[in-house]
Parts: C-alpha cells; structure tokens; sequence
C-alpha cells in the first residue's frame, strides 16, 4: 500500500534498497475516511502523520465567517500533514475530497526511521521545500495570473503529480473536484470557474467529466498556464515523456 510513498521518495532522493524497505514498513493499519471528512483539524496537536494511500484529498484554510481557501490537493502517496511532525501544531486542516484511505505513520517511528535510515530523512525534508515551492507558486497565481492562466497553470501542474506517482499513463487522470472545489483553489467563483472550463474545452485543450481530466493539447495547455515545471524538481522532461509521451524542450 505505501508503494507511491516509496515512489515519491525516490524521485526526491537516492534511497537504497534497505531505505525502502523500512518506509515501506512505516505505516501502521489502514483507515477509511468518508468525503468531506477533516483527517487532521487545524489546531491539532497530533502524534502521528497521516499517509494517504487513496482517493483525493486537500489542505485548507477557513475563515471565520465559513468561506475556505484551498491550499494544496493531496495525492495516494502525500503524507498530507508532514508539517506537524516538527511543528507540533497544526495551523490548517486537511479534509477530504472523495472516500479516501490512509495509514499513521507515528512520530516515534518517523524520528526512528531519520535516524536510521538518514537518506529517507533528506527526502522528506526535500518533499516539505518541493511543498513550500507549490504554495509560492500558487500565491503568485493567485496575485498575478488571470483566472484562464491560473485555471490552466493548475492543471498542468495536477498532471505533473500525479505522473511522478505512478498514476498517469496518458495524459487522463482521475482529479474529481467539483466547480466549488476548483474556486476555493483558484479563487474564483463558480460561475467564473464554469466559464474559463468552458474556454478550456472549446479551445481543445482539456475536458473534465466524470471526476476524469483528459489533456487533448499538452503544449497547449502548457502555453496557456505560462507553466514551467521546474519549481515541482523531478525532471520536467523525463516525467513529460513518461506522462505524455512527448518532450518538453522550451
């Protein structure tokens, strides 16, 4: 079950094969989260971090008066609350966007598993900055990007994620947001957010029905995010090919 976490890891940094061995032991018994469901509440002060194993799930922000900001969507493979393992206290919750499955990695095990097996901790420590470089680059689309820019920047970005995971063989994946999810995200109403996917089709770049994202004009759509991968770290080109099929030259 934790194979994606492995995966991850790997990208982000050269693990051996007894380093994967004891990750891939981390986690304790799986649970079932229903949709809608906070798996870790902001305020939190937890003992455990909490591997997502499936389904789609996202950090956020509330404000007082009920109205949300998304602030990452988080894949089978995410450790959704690794912040708390040094911070102690959450400062945002995770909730869940579909029926997800996930697994407690306890602290205990995490400091004995760094300790022991130190490559694994630098390729946390490099998940936490690869973390950090997502949220920049969502506070610049959120200040600077139009909404076409920053709905199709996100997109590309999605695609990246979940290739490096395994989970895209093509360029279709599962992504099953709702319109309300992608505004909380982008910042943008539903209606506006309607609009700018209807854009998106018309023009052939994507589709989205079903809880299922079709890229149909990669360099398109890539064009029309102004997206460069680099900020996300694996290699941009390799995982291209593998996701699309195709090379990334500028």
């Amino acid at each position: 079950m934790p194979d994606r976490l492995v995966r991850k890891l790997e990208i982000l940094g050269r693990l051996t094969p007894a380093d994967c061995a004891a990750l891939a032991q981390a986690p304790g018994p799986a649970r079932d989260f229903p949709r809608d469901a906070d798996m870790v509440s902001e305020g939190d002060r937890p003992s455990v971090c909490i591997l997502l194993l499936q389904g789609l799930a996202c950090r956020y922000r509330s404000l007082s008066d009920g109205r949300r900001q998304i602030l990452a969507f988080q894949f089978p493979g995410d450790i959704v609350d690794l912040q708390g393992f040094v911070l102690r206290r959450m400062d945002h919750s995770v909730m869940t966007l579909t029926r997800c499955r996930a697994a407690p990695i306890g602290h205990d095990v995490l400091r004995r598993l760094v300790s022991e097996h130190p490559p694994v901790g630098l390729a946390l420590w490099r998940d936490t900055l690869v973390d950090a470089a997502m949220l920049r680059e969502w506070v610049v689309g959120l200040g600077q990007r139009p909404a076409y820019e920053r709905m199709a920047h996100l997109f590309c970005e999605v695609a990246y994620r979940v290739a490096a995971l395994g989970g895209a063989p093509a360029a279709s994946f599962d992504f099953p947001v709702t319109q309300v999810e992608l505004g909380d995200a982008l910042g943008l109403s539903v209606v506006h957010v309607n609009r700018v996917m209807q854009r998106l089709r018309a023009e052939g770049l994507l589709s989205h029905r079903g809880g299922t994202v079709t890229i149909h004009d990669w360099g398109g759509l890539r064009l029309a995010g102004d997206f460069d991968p680099g900020y996300l770290h694996p290699e941009p080109t390799e995982l291209a090919e593998r996701a699309f099929g195709i090379a990334t030259d500028h």
